[in-house]
Formats: C-alpha cells, structure tokens, sequence
C-alpha cells in the first residue's frame, strides 16, 4: 500500500495523494533526482480492479505523452513498473502549480462572458494543435477536473487516461470512455471524432458558465437545455449550442473553425457597441427605458407634440373646440328642456365620431424585454386590446421589414419554425432604424 513519505523506484518521494478510484492513485510527489522537484505520479494497480484494456490505457497514455510537446501539456518525465506484492505501473509527468476548474466550480466561482471566451479560446489551441498532428490525438475525457488554472493565469489540458492517437474510421471500435455529461452520444457507441472533443468542451463551458453539471441539466431531443440557468449573450449561447449538438455534422467540424467562429463573433460584437451612434430623432415621443435586466419602449399611435404633424392636430383641436362644446349644450337641452328622443340618436352619433378622432391619440404600442422573455402590447385608453409574448433567448433577428414598414422580431426554430412579432408601422423611417439599434444593441444580436 502506498504511503506519504514512501520511496518508489529509488527516485519519487510521495508526499500526498491527489485522488484514487478503481486501482488508480495519483500523488504529488518529489522527485529525488532532481533536487526535489515536485512531479505527478499517476499509478495503475495490476489486478482485479484492472483489467487489461486500463492497462492498455494507461500504456497508450504514456506513448502519446512521451511524443508530445506542448506548452500547455503536463510534460511527461518517466514511465515505469514495481512489483511489491501488487503490480504497479508508473507514469511521472511534471507538475503545474495552479487549480482546477473543479475546484474553482465548487468554491462558489462563476463565470462571466468574457472568461468563458477567454477559457473557450485557450482550450480551443491545445485541441487545434491535437487534432491537427498525424495521427489527430484526441482527449476524449475534457471536464472542469481536467483543466488546470496555472499559477501563471495560463490554462493547462491534463489527464490524457482516455487519450486516442487516432480518429475513429469506419467499422473501427475502441474502449468506451469519458465522463457522463460531458461525453457525446457517438463516444458511447465507442466512436470518438476531434468533434467529439468539442461537445465536452462546449458541456464544460455550460457548467462554469451556469455552475449546473451537464448531468443534471434537461435535455430537449438530446440537446443540453441550459439557457434558463444564465443570462448570456445569445450569439455565445449559440455558439455553445452548436458545439454540443448531439449531432456530429452539425457541430464544428474542427478546433480551428470554432475558433474562427468565436473570433469572428467577438469582432461582429465589437463592431456593433463601437460603430457611428445613431442618434435619438430629435422629434419623436417614443420613450425608452433600459437596464442590464430590462428594455421598455413605449411609441404613442401619432405624436401630438410633432410640429409636422399638423393634419392630426388641427382635426383633434377641432374636435376638442367644436364637437365637445356642442355635445355639452345638447346634453343640457335634453335634460333641462326637454327635447324629443330621437335627439338622442343624433348626439350618440356625434360622440362617436368625437370618439374615432380622438382616439388614435391614445393608442400606444407597449414593447418590453427582459433577460427570460418579452412582450408586445397594443394599448388604447390604457387596456390591452392585443398581446403578443415570447422567450428572450429564443430570439434570432430584429430588423425591419420594407413592404409592411414594421419592425419584426424573428423567434425560435420552434416545431412549427420561427415565430414573427410585429410592432411600429406607425414609426418614421428614422424612428424605426433607431429602434432597431437599440434593440439590437441590448440584446447583444449580431449586425446584418
């Protein structure tokens, strides 16, 4: 049994045990040889707990390690064997001071947008260069325990116990292994692609991201359903999406595309906050509201206070000046003079139409978007005459449609497909191109 302080092949001092599970121990130990030096000592127990195909495993682990050279690698130092009563199987590899992704996990520790691309990007390099020697190496077991957050800030890749030096051909089969929640569908059926490795790095991202394992979140047809967890920029909620698809010629086809995705994505971002500003109409009676967590637009059916509008007003002035007045002397002779019945009908008349010119005034359009869902009302006289409501996450595009002269929020796929919300004919081309901006802009969509 092996104990802290013990001497193993006359050279590794272990000093304290990391982890063990099935025959498998992992110390921290000093190298002796080398002025003490801290390493990693990973330990396989040959025996009933292992079988051969771990032991194959761990020797493939070793041979691939041996190969590699990599900055953001554990380097490999030592491979070896000791019989002392059990049959133990060495692998010494260089030890990076630093923590866990796990470990930051269970401290409480969230993620915000701009860590999930810097940790995406930096992981995305290690699996590029991989997936592009010959053969590809794949990782096939990536999962927050398994990324090491240097003393230097810099991101290390460990624990290649599950590595494969080849990708998967047709009718080829190899050892089924990986962690649940963060392993694909086809990595069960013993198929392992370099997309494979990009869906548990996109379930690894959800996890720091939200702070729920892979595990125990739904799923809707196989696919993750996360987005109600976090409030995140839908483009990166997106991207996220499409690298743990659970289908495999829908995700990435490899590191270097989900690179160029994420890098194009944050310079569409930075292009849309730092573009020429369009500014507020100076005329309009549209009133915005936002937050971090709220946008509220409220657009009036016809600007009473617009000196163009003057049609509109001059009808309103004379219906205010003209029709109410007359509506008051009438009302008067019915009560104290007595005039016959059928008056009545005639003044109902009058008050009706008193009604469809004044009305249009206090028509408004109510439109409000939190970070879960959003909400188009039609109001008149303060009632809802017409509601229309969706999921903010599920939104897709916001732009403005030429022949009908809306603003249309595009919704979904949905079973039915996408969903269209319309909302501001009444709106001036300037108004609507504004609104659309700030709409945009709060909802992080990428430009056209």
């Amino acid at each position: 049994m092996l104990q802290v302080g013990e001497t193993i092949y006359d050279r590794y001092q272990l000093q304290q045990k990391l982890g063990h599970n099935a025959g498998r121990q992992t110390w921290l130990a000093a190298d002796l040889q080398a002025q003490a030096e801290p390493v990693i000592v990973k330990f396989l127990a040959f025996g009933d707990q292992v079988q051969w195909d771990d032991l194959k495993l761990f020797e493939r682990e070793a041979q691939i390690l041996r190969q590699l050279d990599h900055p953001r690698i554990p380097k490999y130092r030592d491979y070896f064997s000791i019989d002392d009563r059990i049959l133990w199987f060495g692998l010494v590899q260089a030890y990076i001071p630093g923590t866990s992704f796990r470990e930051l996990i269970q401290t409480g520790k969230r993620f915000s947008e701009e860590e999930i691309r810097k940790i995406a990007i930096a992981v995305l390099e290690i699996l590029k260069d991989l997936h592009e020697l010959t053969p590809p190496v794949l990782h096939r077991d990536i999962k927050p325990s398994n990324l090491i957050l240097g003393a230097d800030d810099e991101i290390y890749l460990v624990d290649f116990g599950a590595v494969q030096d080849r990708a998967s051909v047709e009718g080829a089969t190899f050892t089924v292994v990986g962690t649940y929640g963060y392993t694909p569908l086809e990595q069960f059926g013993g198929r392992a692609v370099p997309a494979s490795d990009l869906y548990a790095l996109g379930a690894t991202l959800i996890h720091l991201l939200t702070g729920v394992s892979p595990a125990d979140l739904p799923q809707r047809n196989l696919q993750l359903q996360w987005r109600d967890q976090v409030t995140v920029d839908l483009a990166l909620a997106s991207w996220l999406d499409q690298m743990t698809n659970p289908a495999i010629e829908e995700r990435f086809i490899s590191a270097r595309e989900a690179i160029a995705s994420l890098q194009d994505q944050s310079r569409a971002l930075v292009k849309t906050f730092t573009t020429t500003k369009i500014e507020r109409p100076r005329d309009t009676a549209i009133k915005i509201r936002k937050s971090d967590e709220k946008l509220e637009i409220l657009i009036p059916k016809h600007n009473f206070f617009r000196w163009n509008d003057v049609l509109i007003r001059g009808i309103i002035l004379f219906s205010l000046s003209g029709i109410l007045p007359a509506l008051l002397v009438a009302m008067w002779l019915i009560t104290i003079q007595g005039i016959v019945p059928s008056t009545i009908w005639v003044l109902l008349l009058m008050f009706g139409v008193f009604v469809a010119f004044i009305s249009p005034v206090f028509e408004q359009t109510y439109v409000c978007f939190d970070r879960k869902s959003f909400t188009i009302q039609r109001r008149r006289f303060g009632a809802v005459s017409n509601e229309r409501t969706g999921v903010t996450k599920d939104v897709r595009e916001v732009k403005g449609e030429l022949s009908t002269r809306e603003i249309i929020v595009t919704s979904g796929p949905y079973r039915a497909g996408y969903r269209q919300h319309c909302f501001g004919r009444e709106l001036t081309d300037f108004e609507r191109i504004w609104l659309i901006k700030e709409i945009r802009t709060w909802l992080r969509i990428r430009p056209e």
